[in-house]
């Protein structure tokens, strides 16, 4: 196979994915959405969490709300606990790699705001991790996950929110998580705004 047909089949697999999981994905977007236009119109925050390629997407999304996503409005409240260097590694040396969320959940998080919980595999200890310090905290999850959902998917709860890409590729499954962000901020802002 020659390089530019390698490129194509890339592009052509994404785009077949994301038309497989299209009505199954629709749902659980949109009661994320909701959850979290409901955390910041009632003066609560978001935050993020993720590893690697989740990382950058949790700091996606949190700019994407702080600033704007495709229209003017005043910014949401969300923090993308990924970026503070020192805050990270001085968790990770003093505690645990794995406590490097979830001690900054316990610390940030109050009653009524809400986390936003990226792994591809959903078997991420530190993201788990920051799931249950934001249910000790009374706050609700949406859980960006894929394959089955893994750990993630069995410590939610009731009242949280798994989207959840049923695929093998990481590559793929973070090119869907791309678009079901940009769909939630989508959301949130016609929900503040209408059309």
């Amino acid at each position: 196979m020659d390089i530019s047909k390698r490129i194509i089949k890339h592009f052509k697999d994404s785009a077949e994915l994301k038309l497989k999981v299209k009505d199954e994905l629709a749902q659980p977007i949109a009661e994320g959405a909701q959850l979290f236009f409901d955390c910041v119109a009632n003066d609560g925050k978001i935050l993020c969490c993720g590893n690697g390629g989740s990382a950058a997407d949790a700091q996606h999304f949190a700019a994407e709300l702080l600033n704007r996503f495709e229209k003017e409005r005043p910014g949401l409240a969300a923090v993308a606990l990924t970026t503070d260097s020192s805050v990270l590694t001085s968790i990770a040396n003093d505690y645990d790699f794995n406590q490097v969320y979830s001690k900054q959940v316990r610390a940030l998080g109050l009653p009524g705001d809400s986390l936003l919980a990226i792994s591809t595999s959903g078997n991420s200890p530190n993201v788990v991790a920051a799931i249950h310090a934001a249910h000790e905290r009374n706050m609700r999850v949406v859980a960006l996950t894929g394959r089955d959902g893994g750990e993630m998917a069995r410590a939610l709860h009731a009242n949280d929110v798994l989207i959840c890409v049923d695929a093998k590729s990481t590559a793929r499954i973070q090119e869907v998580h791309l678009l079901a962000l940009h769909c939630l901020c989508d959301v949130i802002d016609y929900l503040l705004l209408g059309e």
